[in-house]
């Protein structure tokens, strides 16, 4: 028992020096361009992306940033890209969910960069998925000349939102964009091409061309108010819908357009009475540990998470590596697929290694999400996985076939899905757990997680393998000495490519979170999700 809780104790630690740890950076990440960027923007009467979003949605209401860390450490050449120069907020507005784009002029006057884009089109995504109106805040200088051709021509870039605006209004999903600042070339027709839209007097404008290049396409003269400020563009060519005097009436004319849009019928999701956790949710901080290799107990985990800290497990002895287990977060009843980090043994007295998937237990989870999918309850995945298992025994058992298997019922599950990245994430034990590639709604990594094809370690021995056996061939002989700083190298550089906040500087996943909050972020996703009708799941329940 003293060992139990030395070893708490020390995880305990860890996990909470590593909240620390995100916090500091997020803190970093919300300043957007800097205090005199911030200023300038105040200067001009105009409230920040983050002051606008905070302004619009309603009042201590739950509010779940997506991509806080897009682009981060990225574009350091150009001077960073914090948040990659929007901010993207799923919230209420009069307690209907809602997700707002904020361009960030405090971060390259709002250019788009990249990963700008990126996030636009999955803001779009989650918006499409869920049926919920999206909301555009708009104040940015257009795509980043720069990097043009890594944002302009290609089917995931810059073009891809105007496609997007087309396909959601013909969804019926309730579009409205506010311009609040620049809104030039191209970016001009995200406005118009919303279902109503607003423009701020004297900070706003839209044209496809500004005076500088009108002058030199034209030689015209002409200044921005008059070429497309919001005099021009309500009063002469009726672009927009409403002139509003300044940022907050306008935030408030938005609120009211909301309350004014009709609702879908929805998913009808099953909601309970919301009842705690009886275990005390920090306790998770104590139960994963720090060294990646080491196992744990899953189900205490999750029972720090789900009310009642209740677990109705199916199949619960067989294909022990995965739990699959029927629970309410937050009332919501939901079923749940995780990886089981303990090392357990089988009836017939085998070894089963935690965060392996082996045949049977992929073979009970690929069942188990289509009884989820009868039932209309959305799966909840918490990732900590090494892969499948390998080696002649499993080979020749069919584990190939079996992870097909449960990959082919992830892929075409139709109830909402969301993923947890607890620690690792790797191989086809990433797909298999609905990774970013198997349509979670929503994917939030803790400061835990390790999303690769493989461990640092193990990539490395690999890559070291292959390099020496080169240089061998080539009739180098290099001594161990070089080997291992070769390995060390390869290693150290591998590590770096699996963090969480690697993966969430891509949009691999959504956010990096605290622990704590796992409960609030599923229930606000699923909330959003119970907006959009679910399809039939055409196969049915199989004996698989």
């Amino acid at each position: 028992m003293a060992n139990d809780k030395l070893d708490f104790d020390k995880n305990e630690d860890s996990n909470q020096l590593a909240v620390s740890r995100l916090k500091q950076k997020l803190e970093a990440i919300y300043e957007g361009g800097g205090a005199k960027r911030i200023e300038k923007q105040k200067a001009k009467g105009k409230l920040t992306a983050r002051e606008r979003i905070d302004a619009l949605l309603d009042p201590n209401s739950p509010q779940f940033e997506i991509g806080a860390f897009a682009a981060y450490e990225m574009y350091e050449d150009e001077g960073g890209a914090p948040a990659a120069g929007v901010v993207v907020m799923m919230g209420y507005i009069h307690q209907r969910s809602v997700i707002v784009v904020a361009n960030d002029p405090t971060v390259k006057a709002g250019a788009w960069f990249p990963m700008t884009g990126k996030k636009n089109l999955r803001a779009q995504e989650i918006a499409m998925e869920n049926q919920i109106p999206i909301i555009y805040l708009v104040d940015s200088a257009g795509v980043y000349l720069p990097m043009q051709d890594e944002i302009f021509p290609d089917k995931e870039h810059f073009g891809r939102i105007f496609r997007n605006n087309a396909r959601m209004s013909s969804m019926g999903i309730p579009q409205i964009a506010a311009v609040m600042g620049s809104c030039v070339a191209g970016g001009a027709y995200l406005p118009i091409m919303s279902d109503e839209s607003l423009i701020v007097e004297g900070t706003g404008s839209i044209f496809l061309a500004g005076p500088y290049l009108v002058k030199a396409a034209i030689g015209e003269d002409v200044d921005q108010e008059t070429l497309g400020g919001a005099t021009t563009q309500t009063e002469i060519s009726g672009i927009a819908d409403y002139k509003m005097p300044d940022d907050h009436s306008c935030l408030q004319k938005i609120r009211e357009l909301i309350l004014k849009t009709g609702m879908e019928s929805g998913a009808g999701l099953l909601r309970e009475e919301s009842r705690p956790p009886k275990k005390d949710p920090s306790a998770v901080y104590g139960i994963v540990p720090e060294d990646r290799g080491k196992p744990y107990d899953m189900m205490e985990l999750l029972r720090s998470i789900v009310d009642d800290s209740k677990l109705i497990l199916y199949k619960e002895k067989y294909g022990q590596t995965i739990i699959c287990a029927y629970a309410n977060i937050d009332g919501w009843s939901v079923g749940i697929v995780a990886n089981q980090r303990e090392v357990v043994r089988t009836r017939k007295g085998e070894m089963q290694f935690g965060g392996v998937i082996y045949s049977d237990s992929a073979d009970k989870a690929a069942r188990f999400i289509m009884l989820c999918n009868q039932k209309k309850l959305p799966l909840i995945f918490f990732h900590d996985v090494t892969g499948f298992m390998v080696g002649t025994r499993s080979e020749h058992g069919g584990i190939i076939k079996d992870g097909a298997k449960m990959v082919n019922a992830v892929a075409n599950s139709m109830v909402p899905k969301f993923s947890v990245v607890v620690g690792n994430s790797y191989g086809a034990g990433n797909y298999a757990m609905c990774g970013k590639a198997y349509d979670p709604r929503l994917i939030v990594a803790w400061p835990s997680a390790k999303i690769a094809v493989m461990g640092g370690a193990q990539a490395a021995q690999v890559l070291t393998q292959i390099q020496t056996s080169s240089m061998k061939r080539k009739g180098e002989s290099p001594d161990q000495e070089e080997e291992l700083k070769l390995f060390e190298t390869i290693r150290d550089r591998y590590e770096g490519q699996t963090t969480p906040y690697y993966a969430a500087a891509r949009l691999w996943v959504d956010a990096i979170i605290d622990p704590v909050e796992t409960r609030q972020v599923l229930s606000q996703g699923i909330e959003a999700a119970n907006h959009a009708p679910i399809e039939r799941f055409n196969v049915g329940v199989l004996q698989v």
